[in-house]
Order: C-alpha cells, then sequence, then structure tokens
C-alpha cells in the first residue's frame, strides 16, 4: 500500500510518518506548507505525481479559540480543503482516511446521563463551537461522498512532540510547584502512536465508515495532570478549579468521553489511559 500523508508537520502526522517507517512501508509525507489542500489543483498534481493508494489527512486547523475569530479559515481548511480530497479520491479511486473530534458532539453534560460509555459514533452531532462546527461540515463532505472512507475521531489527543496538554504540563510543571487545571470537563486521551496503529489495522482489514479511537477510562484533565506528574516523577501540586474559573472566549465540552465499543467489536485492544500515559512520556523522553 502506497501513503500520502497531509499535515505531516503535526503531532499526528508526524507519527504517520515514524509509523511507516518503522513498518518499511512506501510513502509520501507533506506538511501543509508544501502541500495545502485548499489548493485544488496543487492536490490533483501531487496525487498524479505519487499515486497514492490512500490519503491520510493529518491537515486541519486546530486553533480552537483562534477559530471563534477565524470562522473563514476554519472552514476553508476543515470543510473545503477536505472536499478538494474527496473530489481527488473519487477521480482518481483513491482510499481516504480522515480524522475528526468528540468537538463535533455538544459535549453537555445531559449527554453525559445519556452516553455513561461515551458518544456512539452515530451519536447526533450538535458542535456548540466554531471549531467543532468546521470539523462537522468536514465530515459531513466524506460523508455524502462515493469514495472508500474511513473517519476517525479522537479526543485529548496527545503526542511524544508537538502542542498538546501532556507537553503542555510538563513544560510548565517543571518551572514550579503547583499548576491549576479544571476538573469539570471528562473525557480520555487518545495517544497518538495508538491512533496510528488502529488506523492501520482498520485500513488493513478494509473497514469503512466512522470509528472512535480513544483510550478506556473516564477521567477529568486534573486526573489527568495528577498522573502525568506521577509518571514523570515531578513533585508538582495539582490546584483542581472548575471552568468558570479558567476564562475562555470558547464554549468547551464538559463531556468528551467517546465510545469504543466499535473498534472493541473490530477486533482491537483498547488501550488503558494509565498505560497509555506511561508509553507516551518512556516515547517522548526516547526522542528527546
Amino acid at each position: 500500500m502506497n501513503y500520502l500523508i497531509t499535515g505531516a508537520n503535526g503531532q499526528l502526522g508526524e507519527e504517520w510518518c515514524r509509523y511507516l517507517n518503522e513498518i518499511d512501508a512506501e510513502f509520501t509525507s507533506r506538511s501543509s506548507s508544501e502541500l495545502d489542500i485548499t489548493d485544488r489543483a496543487l492536490v490533483f498534481e501531487t496525487a498524479d505525481k505519487y499515486r497514492p493508494d490512500v490519503i491520510i489527512n493529518c491537515a486541519a486547523y486546530t486553533n480552537v479559540d483562534q477559530a471563534e475569530t477565524e470562522l473563514e479559515k476554519a472552514f476553508l481548511i476543515n470543510r473545503d480543503g477536505v472536499k478538494n480530497l474527496v473530489e481527488c479520491c473519487e477521480e482518481k479511486e483513491i482510499k481516504l482516511v480522515h480524522y475528526s473530534t468528540d468537538y463535533v458532539f455538544s459535549g453537555s453534560g445531559k449527554d453525559s446521563k445519556t452516553y455513561p460509555n461515551g458518544y456512539p459514533e452515530n451519536a447526533k452531532t450538535d458542535p456548540v463551537n466554531v471549531y467543532g462546527k468546521s470539523k462537522r461540515a468536514g465530515e459531513e463532505v466524506v460523508e455524502a461522498s462515493t469514495i472508500h472512507w474511513l473517519l476517525i475521531r479522537v479526543s485529548w489527543l496527545c503526542g511524544p512532540k508537538g502542542s498538546n496538554f501532556v507537553n503542555t504540563m510538563l513544560r510548565i510543571g517543571s518551572g514550579q510547584g503547583t499548576v491549576r487545571v479544571v476538573e469539570d470537563q471528562y473525557g480520555s486521551p487518545a495517544y497518538t502512536f495508538d491512533v496510528v496503529e488502529k488506523t492501520n489495522e482498520l485500513l488493513r482489514s478494509d473497514k469503512s465508515g466512522i470509528f472512535h479511537i480513544t483510550s478506556s477510562g473516564k477521567i477529568n484533565w486534573a486526573d489527568f495532570a495528577d498522573e502525568i506528574f506521577r509518571q514523570s516523577g515531578m513533585d508538582v501540586k495539582v490546584e483542581r478549579i472548575s471552568s468558570a474559573e479558567f476564562p475562555s472566549k470558547t464554549v468547551r465540552p464538559v463531556f468528551s468521553l467517546l465510545s469504543t465499543k466499535k473498534i472493541e467489536d473490530a477486533g482491537l485492544k483498547i488501550l488503558g489511559w494509565k498505560e497509555g500515559l506511561g508509553e507516551l512520556i518512556r516515547k517522548r523522553n526516547k526522542r528527546l
């Protein structure tokens, strides 16, 4: 299988490149500056040049707060860019893997009662901020297509490198003895290496449709921070606060848990969130 990775400079794209190198697969990687998916002609030109069997789309607009004032840019990348990829795949008979987010759901406290084990793949989508709406718009483009597609939703994505909660906590914690972290937003982290491996398993077994990939367990951000410092051997106290004490111009979900039942039914083992964190810290230390 020949892969084309878009958004290869992001934490998920970088993980894909590392993984494909390890398994000695044939692939081409392009950063978002090298391949702007909003440039339709360039998308088609790149596909013609490298003739991939599958495009792994890791390119996205992900600045949740900034999206509120950059609505057009968020939709340009997360919807229109995806449309370019879909049309290219339709014309050239290429498979598409597209990544999305828990933010396509409302994330309400009410939903936590309706879906105590997490949102299933077929739950009603109802995004409450611009980022979530732009990602859902991209999903709709993929779902309406005639191509062979995999749509993977993740939550609380963390990798050894890049901007994510684990790296932020380790950076802040190394400079101070106390950090303030919200305790009223719940979910479970997805780890880049686990997401990539499971996605490729789905590809190799010729699966299609929507799948949620995350770790098992339901925690809040403060719980996560506590475990990060414990496993890293850092003497940092976590001061638990409410989201009301942490001002944000963006409405954020209080419930981000994704159900893993479908991925388990596909025969894939779910990674425990503590186990995944330990593996992430080991990989992070090794790559520093």
